[in-house]
């Protein structure tokens, strides 16, 4: 099994000023069952139920899911949103 891959805080702000990442489980759900999504980033402590939905659709269309060591009030923040943030998606050719 490959290692885990990670991303930083300053990949994911970088990818925020490409406007290349999607906020939000209804609409990465969205874009995945659409096959736009490259990958999922995941927060350290969103619900299992979630991660598994994100992970079968991912899995359809052998898109990476990715799990990050922030937690989702942490990952709000470095997306400069104020909310809590548990799933980002990478958006194709972005």
């Amino acid at each position: 099994m490959p290692p885990k891959k990670t991303l930083t805080s300053t990949e994911i702000k970088k990818l925020i000023k490409a406007k290349a990442l999607v906020v939000g489980t209804d609409r990465t759900i969205k874009a995945l069952k659409s096959g736009r999504v490259e990958k999922v980033i995941v927060s350290s402590n969103c619900a299992e139920k979630i991660v598994d939905d994100l992970n079968y659709y991912a899995s359809l269309n052998k898109t990476e899911t990715i799990k990050v060591n922030y937690l989702n009030d942490e990952l709000g923040v470095i997306c400069k949103k104020p909310f809590s943030i548990s799933v980002l998606s990478i958006l194709k050719g972005e």
